[in-house]
């Protein structure tokens, strides 16, 4: 496991938000559209769930490989994987949020820059505009199997 301070993770959290903040949109060749970098990909990073914060060393990885995201979604020609579900999303409707079972698409891009590995999710609810969804750090080996693993499967939380 990774070790820093409290100093070094709220350095690497300022600057990984800094850098997510100053990003609007980057265009991707893969969709030939652009991919926005919203206030969800963020408090993605920082959350795993609206209650529930990632881990110090969850948010760490993330926010110090954030750099990497416009980088490999700019050069991204091929998707590595894609995954369709239904699933509530909160929407706006009326000056109210709601609720609502919504398709979701979520596409995925894997790349190693130097010696970073990362996987990039893009998240498309209902055939709305593609955003920025997530990052997921270097995968970890499986103690039984051996096998490598990118993540546990569910990419709303990944």
């Amino acid at each position: 496991m990774i070790q820093f301070t409290q100093e070094e993770f709220e350095k690497v959290k300022l600057e990984g938000e800094t850098m997510y903040k100053s990003i609007s949109s980057v265009y991707c060749p893969y969709f030939k559209s652009r991919i926005y970098f919203n206030v969800k990909g963020l408090e993605h990073l920082k959350f795993i769930t609206r209650d529930k914060a990632r881990l110090p060393q969850d948010q760490y990885m993330r926010f110090k490989l954030i750099k990497l995201a416009p980088l490999i979604l700019g050069s991204s020609g091929t998707l590595q994987g894609i995954r369709e579900i239904k699933s509530f999303e909160e929407v706006r409707v009326h000056s109210r949020s709601e609720n609502m079972l919504l398709p979701i698409s979520y596409y995925e891009f894997i790349a190693v820059i130097k010696k970073d590995r990362a996987k990039i999710i893009i998240k498309q609810v209902n055939s709305s505009e593609l955003y920025f969804w997530s990052i997921i750090p270097f995968w970890r080996m499986n103690i039984q199997t051996k096998q490598r693993v990118l993540h546990g499967g569910n990419l709303e939380i990944d």
